[in-house]
């Protein structure tokens, strides 16, 4: 119990920390529908821990109900995880959420089918999974890691690389442990791609006048 408690008074400080509008505790309490979803979840989970059947799930679709957020019961989340406005976030059975990530709204930690065993997502520390993202099938993403907002990720994500795009690809840098919240700084791969066709087929038209003259 000790350790629980720990557990939910870094996921309380954490909001602090991540979110500027959170100003004081009563509202943080009151008022966060991420922090609610966790208290219910931790809940659930230290029963269906102890192999209760009917109440874990019940506590799950409660929880539902009253945040917008589902996560299962059988999920394993870490401490200090803040699920940022939360509405439409859905976490499978199996997946695991390792500590500090930060996950905004109608984010899918979900599995690829009628797969039985590990078939849900495993996120290293401090991941980063914008708004809307999917991250699907039993695959890892490395700590510091980022996925960007809309993304679709179907293969593992290296630790301090970003994904992006449908389906992800993985740009790889060095500075995804410094600010998780500088979203500006996420690459846009698909106008590094056409800026690149753009320039070649410039440089294709010069040659072609060069030729013509």
């Amino acid at each position: 119990m000790r350790q629980v408690w720990q557990t939910l008074q870094e996921d309380f400080r954490i909001i602090f920390e991540r979110d500027p509008a959170a100003r004081h505790w009563l509202e943080v309490l009151c008022c966060y529908p991420g922090f609610h979803a966790l208290l219910c979840y931790r809940l659930a989970h230290w029963l269906h821990g102890r192999y209760v059947v009917f109440l874990p799930r019940l506590i799950s679709h409660l929880g539902r109900f009253f945040t917008g957020i589902e996560i299962h019961p059988g999920a394993v989340i870490g401490k200090g995880v803040f699920i940022d406005h939360g509405m439409g976030v859905v976490i499978g059975e199996t997946a695991i959420v390792g500590d500090y990530c930060l996950i905004y709204q109608g984010v899918t930690l979900g599995g690829t089918g009628k797969e039985t065993g590990k078939r849900h997502p495993t996120l290293g520390q401090h991941v980063v999974v914008g708004a809307g993202a999917k991250i699907l099938g039993n695959i890892h993403i490395g700590d510091f890691a980022r996925i960007g907002a809309g993304s679709i990720v179907l293969r593992p994500v290296p630790a301090h690389c970003t994904a992006v795009g449908i389906p992800g690809r993985n740009i790889c840098r060095e500075t995804t442990q410094t600010c998780p919240l500088d979203h500006d700084q996420i690459p846009d791969a698909e106008a590094i791609a056409i800026r690149a066709l753009l320039d070649r087929i410039e440089q294709l038209e010069q040659q072609v006048q060069q030729l013509s003259r």
